[in-house]
């Protein structure tokens, strides 16, 4: 935990400040050509970021909301009040289960908007897990808090906010060193996620570029050049600047896991869902928010229970309308595992973009994006197009590196394959809340450090066994070793005893 929280309300102030600073009248952000001297500016202003910014390199950010929750059961039980939640602590969770103290733990970042109740308890309980957590104090608002309950004789949990949320944007991320996190966690509908995707590479360009420029003006001040000289390397073409990919502060884009917001998950939202795929690394809806964009229930229609059939034909079809080109999708689904589909596809891998040579001008919507549905796309012209080569798609859309440069071509032949959950015996599950977010937590941590997308989603199984374990957030502590132990077990011995009992090794 970084020692900036004894000057928090300063700290809240400073980060308003940074973000109306980049946004445009429409709230949109704004990335404009700036100059060293920009940078130096920048640099005073974010003084109280100096602990902050000797951090290691982040790992992991989530934009999930930080939420307490109240959690009524049905009579005789009592509620659980104060509880850690939302899908920004789970998912933060996740991540900090395979990231021990004192070093990994750190390249786990995430937000925690704190209003003028918020319990010292929790203070404490996330100060212990030795995170890159940045706290926010505001005391003229609440902390955002969300009731979780049961309606009459149903098992099934319900739940309001009963204060209002604060939800985070890309623009937080700016000035700290969360923006450069190797992967990104979001939870939001599919125009939002392509909205937040834009946003994070937008502002991780506009750093890039500022920390360039500054480099270049500490090498032309080092090597005394003439005031000319510095001139010219001011005035050059802000698109050349960050994009050099022999230069350390180039820009690099981060792998992006999606989260589909439940509400949204409806057939009128599938064509929104198809463009947002090619933005994203991973989508890793539910079992029931896949079914919602297919106009199902997910369920079997004998049982009540969770379809492996519906699952697979959900991802199936999904995957069907966008032929070609590869995209994963992650089905988490309860007590049956989680599901791994990623369709086949190839694509010719344009090469690195060398010094001195610009990258295409344009956007994310400026791309030749094939797979993404339209109101009116017409089917044989899509198949027709999407056999020819995809010049203008640069390396920034290969976030994994599958294609090989000299080779030009790649072919993926895909994935289809189902991971047990870990626990086998349901009395060993007290509280699923939190479970799904958790394992995207840990899915996402492995794949920022390198690991295949079977072996991440072990990681997220593993993740989620311990979270569903209780009521809220399992216990961390340490073994008569002096190594860590969450619920009394080493993470790393649970994930262990899971690959071999999977046969994943």
């Amino acid at each position: 935990m970084y020692s900036i929280q004894a000057s928090l309300t300063v700290y809240w102030f400073y980060t308003v400040t940074i973000k109306n600073s980049m946004t445009d009248n429409n709230g949109n952000p704004e990335v404009p050509c700036q100059s060293p001297n920009d940078f130096d500016k920048a640099s005073d202003e974010s003084s109280e970021w100096q602990d902050i910014n000797d951090t290691p390199s982040i790992d992991f950010v989530t934009l999930g909301m930080f939420i307490i929750d109240e959690i009524e059961y049905p009579p005789p039980r009592p509620p659980s009040t104060n509880v850690l939640g939302g899908a920004g602590s789970y998912s933060a969770l996740g991540a900090r289960l395979f990231s021990p103290a004192p070093d990994l733990s750190r390249t786990v970042g995430w937000i925690v908007d704190q209003g003028s109740d918020f319990p010292q308890a929790i203070t404490d309980l996330i100060t212990g897990w030795s995170t890159s957590a940045v706290f926010r104090h505001d005391p003229t608002r609440l902390t955002t808090r969300g009731w979780n309950g049961y309606v009459g004789s149903s098992e099934r949990r319900e739940f309001k906010y009963t204060t209002p949320k604060k939800r985070l944007t890309a623009a937080d991320l700016a000035g700290t060193p969360l923006l450069k996190a190797n992967a990104v966690h979001m939870v939001c509908s599919p125009n939002r996620c392509k909205e937040l995707v834009e946003e994070i590479i937008t502002l991780r360009k506009r750093e890039a570029r500022l920390a360039a420029a500054a480099s270049n003006k500490n090498k032309n001040n080092n090597n005394n050049n003439n005031n000319n000289n510095n001139n010219n390397n001011n005035n050059s073409d802000c698109d050349d600047v960050g994009d050099d990919i022999n230069n350390p502060n180039a820009y690099t884009r981060p792998l992006i896991i999606w989260e589909p917001v439940p509400d949204l998950c409806t057939p009128f939202e599938l064509l929104n869902c198809t463009n947002a795929l090619p933005l994203i690394d991973i989508c890793s809806p539910n079992h029931a928010e896949l079914a919602g964009f297919m106009g199902t229930d997910g369920l079997d229609p004998e049982t009540g229970q969770i379809s492996v059939e519906q699952v697979e034909r959900n991802c199936e079809q999904l995957l069907a309308s966008m032929p070609l080109t590869t995209y994963t999708l992650v089905v988490r689904a309860g007590e049956k595992g989680c599901y791994v589909a990623r369709n086949g596809g190839r694509r010719r891998k344009q090469p690195p973009t060398k010094r001195g040579k610009k990258r295409p001008k344009g956007g994310l919507d400026a791309r030749n994006f094939h797979g993404g549905l339209q109101h009116d796309t017409d089917m044989m012209s899509l198949f027709a197009g999407l056999l020819q080569d995809m010049e203008d798609r640069n390396n920034d859309d290969d976030p994994f590196g599958r294609f090989d440069v000299e080779e030009g071509i790649e072919v993926d032949s895909g994935i289809e394959r189902w991971l047990p959950a870990y626990h086998t015996d349901a009395t060993k599950v007290v509280d699923p809340t939190g479970g799904g977010n958790t394992f995207l937590g840990g899915l996402a941590v492995a794949l920022a450090r390198g690991k295949s997308i079977e072996e991440a989603c072990a990681w997220g199984s593993v993740a989620a066994s311990f979270a569903i374990e209780q009521v809220g957030v399992p216990e961390l502590g340490m073994d008569a070793e002096g190594r860590e132990t969450w619920n009394g077990e080493r993470v790393e011995e649970r994930l262990r005893g899971y690959v071999e009992r999977i046969g994943l090794l």
